[in-house]
């Protein structure tokens, strides 16, 4: 394959993914609105991606000797916390809302580096955190003593900070080479087995076999149209889960890690324009505007190039390059 073949490819495949993982809440929140508790549906989404990655992740079942760590850290975090966090919070606020919110994590993953880590940071990183940080305020309207639910609010934070442990979890050895020797880990494979073990921590904590089953056989509404409750869970397991991490992680493969980073910053765009459509979740003006701003502070923060370090670090890449260059990480926590 030519390499502007492979990067148009690589540029569709990155879209696909915005587009499925954008996807994600729109679907689940008629499920959850029907009666569905959130982490039973979280729960749904999660084992069913499991069950249907079991055979991948049989394939690369020495990733469970090599790199338990990287697994643990990828199945609570970036697929149990994210998403218990991520649709527990649309339960309470809009979807688009939640997921602006969550993009604050590229500012989050920066303020760890500064102030933490105690490393330099660019004037370009520093004003896309700026530039988020006052996008969010628009979005949540500040001016008017916030203008939707506080632990909505907080629910979605949680999910920025979960996705923000995965892109530290990830600089501490997801792209490095085993101590043998042996080849790094195959994102597919950390994929899979993320989801196994996301799956089994969800089961302890949503104690499925309590869950209303009798939803799943019924209908839904979608902004007063009946829908299928089992087409949205097909949905939900499939497109927004199985497909949108098999294409992300391809998309990155074929791209360079910075620009397939830029493409998943649609993924919010996507979602708020598909909950405005398919749920009749309208924004106002100013939330528009400030959402425009968490996404620029957002790309301007995952791309900026950080300063090397004045002092002795601890060897292996900062979390800011994971922050602008791992656009794995980004694509696995929707």
């Amino acid at each position: 394959m030519h390499a502007s073949q492979g990067r148009s490819a690589g540029l569709g495949l990155a879209l696909a993914s915005a587009f499925a993982f954008g996807g994600s809440g729109v679907a689940a929140k008629p499920l959850i609105e029907a009666g569905l508790d959130p982490l039973h549906v979280v729960w749904l989404r999660v084992a069913g991606a499991a069950l249907v990655m079991l055979p991948v992740a049989w394939r690369h079942r020495a990733l469970v000797r090599d790199r338990p760590v990287l697994l643990l850290g990828f199945g609570l975090l970036a697929v149990a916390g994210v998403q218990a966090c991520y649709f527990a919070a649309i339960s309470r606020i809009p979807v688009g809302v939640a997921l602006l919110v969550e993009y604050l994590a590229p500012a989050l993953v920066l303020g760890w580096v500064r102030f933490v880590q105690r490393r330099p940071v660019t004037r370009a990183a520093a004003l896309g955190v700026v530039l988020a940080v006052g996008g969010l305020a628009c979005v949540v309207e500040v001016w008017a003593g916030l203008g939707f639910d506080v632990v909505g609010l907080l629910l979605a934070l949680g999910a920025a900070c979960c996705q923000v442990g995965y892109f530290v979890l990830s600089d501490q050895g997801g792209g490095e080479a085993s101590p043998d020797g042996a080849e790094p880990p195959h994102p597919v494979g950390v994929i899979a087995y993320g989801l196994l073990i996301g799956a089994l921590v969800l089961t302890v904590i949503a104690r499925p076999w309590g869950m209303d089953r009798s939803v799943l056989a019924g209908d839904t509404l979608m902004d007063g149209a009946r829908v299928p409750a089992w087409l949205l869970l097909v949905w939900i397991v499939l497109l927004a889960t199985v497909i949108a991490y098999v294409t992300g992680v391809i998309s990155v493969r074929l791209l360079s890690p910075a620009v397939a980073g830029v493409v998943a910053c649609l993924e919010a765009v996507i979602a708020t324009v598909l909950a405005w459509v398919l749920l009749g979740e309208h924004l106002a003006a100013p939330q528009l505007i400030g959402g425009a701003l968490v996404l620029a502070g957002a790309l301007i923060a995952q791309s900026a190039t950080p300063r090397p370090p004045s002092g002795p670090v601890a060897s292996g890449s900062g979390p800011e390059e994971a922050a602008g260059g791992r656009a794995a990480a980004q694509d696995a926590v929707r």
